[in-house]
């Protein structure tokens, strides 16, 4: 049984991992209740999905600071502000549920250009607005794969070629072995 320290009861535990709204605070929440409970690491590591060496890590986190150890931490590392304040991303949400500016799917590029006339910007660099835009709004462009119109070296075409010659002899063989005529 691990050693869990008396910042909180069992029950204070159980009622802030219930009131979560942070999945990644309610899962540690509920490690450090679990264990507060008397469960070993294994089990727990069965019923949260973490290893048992990040159980150990969070179950020694909570014992030396207290509670102000659980959740995300990486939130207050001391970053720059981001430039994706929550009152864009609430129009950035409600704009990708209705068609793009020019009738189809949202791409990144689109979404970067949208967020840019948000904040008077003529551009955003793309893979970093895109990026944050990802994992802050919860879901990827729907972006449709070009389909690739240029034909693909005159090597492939033979290679490919081969293989098909290849495979369909080896399936002959296999056929004549089935019925008793490879072995003439």
């Amino acid at each position: 049984m691990a050693h869990v320290a008396a910042y909180l009861s069992i029950g204070e535990l159980e009622r802030r991992y219930r009131a979560c709204e942070d999945a990644c605070s309610a899962r540690h929440y509920q490690t450090i209740w679990l264990l507060a409970q008397g469960h070993t690491v294994p089990e727990v590591s069965a019923l949260t999905s973490f290893v048992p060496r990040w159980i150990e890590e969070l179950q020694a986190r909570y014992n030396a600071l207290g509670p102000q150890a659980l959740g995300d931490l990486r939130r207050n590392n001391g970053t720059l502000p981001s430039l994706l304040k929550p009152e864009l991303l609430q129009k950035l949400k409600v704009r990708l549920k209705e068609p793009s500016p020019d009738g189809s799917v949202w791409t990144g590029r689109k979404v970067a250009a949208f967020m840019a006339a948000q904040l008077g910007s003529r551009s955003l660099r793309h893979s970093a607005a895109v990026r944050r835009c990802k994992r802050s709004v919860g879901r990827s462009s729907r972006r449709v794969r070009a389909i690739r119109t240029r034909q693909p070296p005159k090597r492939w075409r033979l290679l490919k070629k081969a293989c098909r010659h290849t495979r369909r002899r080896s399936q002959q063989a296999s056929r004549q072995a089935d019925r008793g005529l490879g072995d003439g």
